[in-house]
């Protein structure tokens, strides 16, 4: 997918719910949870392996300070974060994107095992 017809880089900065040097923020129009948020770079990449240094050192700020206002806002009790790279994974948008989710308890019967639920078979590994 080239940048002219990636959904990400034809957002318009007023749609950003926070805007970095390197990164925007989006709410999921599809959210898992209430403040599921996306981290893009506003540089066109297929996935987290192309990130600079100076890129990837700088998520981090971006991640502890989406994870601010959606304490503020919404209050969760933990988080996923979740990449998903190539098709065989889960990606659906050719375009790097970082899933922050706010969890609740509550919100399922058991967490245990978290994103390892991607794989049924492999999540209730403390029944082995």
């Amino acid at each position: 997918m080239s940048e002219t017809n990636c959904p990400f880089c034809t957002i318009p900065p007023a749609a950003y719910a926070a805007e970095f040097e390197h990164f925007f923020v989006l709410r999921d129009l599809y959210p898992v949870s209430p403040g599921h948020s996306l981290i893009i770079p506003k540089r066109h990449m297929l996935d987290m392996f192309e990130l600079t240094q100076e890129e990837f050192s700088s998520l981090h700020e971006v991640l502890a300070q989406t994870k601010q206002v959606l304490e503020a806002e919404f209050t969760p009790n933990g988080y996923n974060v979740g990449v998903n790279i190539g098709e065989v994974a889960g990606q659906s948008v050719m375009h790097l994107h970082i899933h922050l989710i706010p969890r609740f308890t509550g919100d399922i019967a058991d967490p245990r095992g978290g994103i390892r639920w991607i794989i049924p078979e492999k999540a209730p590994y403390w029944d082995d």
